[in-house]
């Protein structure tokens, strides 16, 4: 399941219902004391109430209401689940989807209470006909005597299979919005959320504050999610295991049943058994990981160090499941993960988080207020947290907040910048840093782009804040630029040749191969990724540039949920390809030295 959004409404400062959208990676901006972490303090009670347990002060001090709402909406839902009675079915079929075929599930919490109670509730564009509106609630001898009174299949078997009958047989459903109470105490009811609840992605939030005692030491929580992992990838070994217990214990209370009889028949009428296994979370609790270094106690050392296992883990989690992939969603959420890191540890957890952002069933949520960490994260991922004129908290996604966000935290241009290099997109940004690592190495007058102060990337089709930034501010200060394109798109022939007419220094380039990717190596695409495959110039026979043949290839070896996406498959091989290119690599997919010729330009314009 993929999560697209959560609403949260009179929770702490958050007092009236505000949405908040997520992407693969969500990066949450803004002050300190706004109100970022509060969102993801809010989907830790969602979804586990563990680490952040609702309590009664959590209710909006300003409303006299004390029911605090969260509500969260998911797509990519899985095509089959059970519901009951062992029988498949699907959320669409059962009428548990809103219009907009998604799953939403509200929690309610009444904090009236000491221990505040959770009512849970399935938002759905669902059957509201008298006779047909309740028809989850009902166990399977109710649903036959429907059958039975409406003169439909009486061979029908399967709770799933006489619902749809009985929706299908009435006059009119009267579908409309409703919520549906999956706590009652009505037995079928709440085995409907026992099993949607089976389906939720993990959800695994790391603390900036964490405490630093033996029992929840920083680098607990991460290796209490390599745990939960683990135990989900062996969830069919642990079914296995709880059906067997069920079946033995099932018979030792039938023995007990007939051993009854000969004593006391009313009693013996009176024995049910009923088999509780236990939950996921209690399997969980069964196994704990401690990690020591060099003898020390992890929690013993100093926050930098602890905070660098956090480092470690989401690069080790990325590689792991670049190689391996994973069924089932996990989302991490990370609060200031930039905290008591030198900047180089920055870059590499920014990369391993995009790195796990792209990744089937994955995604990041993290918080910031550093400047200097969100520049390098996808826009459309930003979420900027500020407050309006009465100091209601909100949460913009806008393309204007951009310069909100600049004045806010302090974003400004580098003055040092002699020359703008305009490309497309972020992964143009990273191959063509790459490119000019690998020729720098064998001409220094090739300019090594990878930390040049004096160049700044301006990204044309989205990119990143900072680029973004610097574009709409570097602008107004008359510097050269040097524009580098794709000619698979027609319509940048006529910019160029624009750009190309200033009397400036600028200068336009369209790449004479398909697309930046085209310039990649095989043997560079094998040794990040075990493919084989040869790179086109262009597209080949089949009409496919190389981004697609990647993915097609990519997917089928590692079982893939489906196939890549093209953008991903970009991500992948900038990331992990381009680096590895050399110069005998660029010479022989380059023989006319075009490349070249672009970091050339670019040179003539530094000290």
């Amino acid at each position: 399941m993929n999560l697209d959004s959560i609403e949260i409404e009179n929770f702490r400062c958050y007092q009236f219902s505000t949405k908040i959208t997520f992407s693969e990676l969500t990066t949450i901006i803004g002050r300190n004391d706004i109100g970022k972490s509060t969102i993801l303090e809010a989907l830790e009670v969602f979804f586990n109430n563990n680490t952040v347990k609702i309590s009664q002060d959590d209710a909006n001090i300003k409303n006299s209401d004390k029911l605090i709402s969260i509500t969260c909406e998911f797509s990519s839902l899985p095509e089959k689940i059970i519901l009951d009675s062992g029988a498949e079915t699907t959320l669409a079929n059962e009428y548990l989807l809103t219009k907009n075929s998604t799953l939403k599930i509200k929690k309610i919490f009444d904090c009236n209470k000491k221990t505040p109670a959770c009512s849970i509730f399935i938002i759905a564009n669902h059957p509201t006909a008298p006779e047909v509106s309740n028809l989850l609630e009902l166990k399977e001898k109710e649903l036959q005597k429907i059958i039975k009174d409406k003169k439909i299949d009486c061979s029908l078997k399967g709770n799933p299979v006489m619902r749809r009958a009985i929706w299908e047989s009435a006059e009119e459903l009267k579908l409309a919005e409703v919520q549906i109470d999956v706590t009652k105490s009505k037995e079928d009811s709440k085995k409907v959320w026992e099993q949607i609840d089976k389906y939720l992605p993990l959800f695994a939030l790391f603390q900036s504050d964490r405490s630093s005692k033996d029992s929840d030491s920083e680098v607990q929580d991460p290796m209490k999610t390599a745990i939960s992992l683990a135990i989900s990838e062996v969830q069919d070994d642990i079914e296995r295991i709880q059906q067997k217990v069920r079946e033995r214990t099932e018979e030792i209370a039938k023995n007990t049943h007939n051993a009854l009889k000969a004593l006391d028949q009313n009693l013996a009428n009176q024995l049910t058994p009923e088999f509780i296994p236990p939950t996921p979370a209690k399997w969980t609790g069964l196994f704990s990981l401690n990690l020591n270094t060099d003898g020390i106690p992890l929690n013993k050392r100093g926050s930098g160090v602890r905070r660098l296992v956090l480092v470690s883990f989401f690069k080790a989690e990325a590689e792991r499941l670049l190689k391996q992939g994973n069924n089932k969603s996990i989302i991490y959420a990370i609060e200031e993960p930039e905290t008591a890191q030198h900047p180089n540890n920055q870059k590499i957890l920014q990369s391993s988080l995009r790195s796990l952002s792209i990744e089937p069933h994955c995604q990041v949520i993290l918080t910031t207020h550093s400047p200097g960490f969100a520049s390098d994260l996808p826009t459309e991922g930003i979420r900027y947290v500020t407050r309006d004129e009465n100091g209601k908290p909100i949460v913009r996604s806008d393309v204007d907040i951009f310069s909100h966000v600049a004045s806010d935290l302090g974003v400004s241009p580098d003055s040092r910048v002699k020359v703008l290099v305009c490309v497309e997109g972020p992964t143009d940004v990273i191959a063509l840093k790459a490119l000019s690592v690998a020729l720098h190495q064998n001409d220094p007058t090739i300019p090594n782009l990878l930390d040049n102060n004096q160049v700044a990337f301006v990204v044309l089709g989205g990119g990143n804040l900072k680029h973004w930034v610097n574009n709409h501010y570097l602008k107004h200060l008359g510097r050269p630029e040097i524009h580098i394109y794709d000619s698979d798109v027609p319509s940048y022939a006529p910019s160029i040749d624009v750009i190309n007419t200033r009397t400036d220094g600028s200068k336009g380039f369209l790449t004479q191969k398909h697309e930046i990717e085209s310039y990649l190596h095989s043997d560079a695409i094998f040794q990040a990724f075990g493919v084989r495959m040869t790179v086109p110039d262009h597209l080949n026979i089949e009409g496919k540039a190389t981004p697609k043949i990647f993915a097609e290839i990519y997917s089928a070896q590692q079982n893939y949920d489906g196939i890549m996406k093209d953008n991903n498959a970009k991500i992948r091989l900038a990331e992990s390809a381009f680096p590895l290119m050399t110069y005998s690599m660029i010479q022989e997919r380059d023989t006319i030295g075009e490349v070249a010729g672009w970091f050339q330009a670019i040179s003539r314009h530094l000290d």
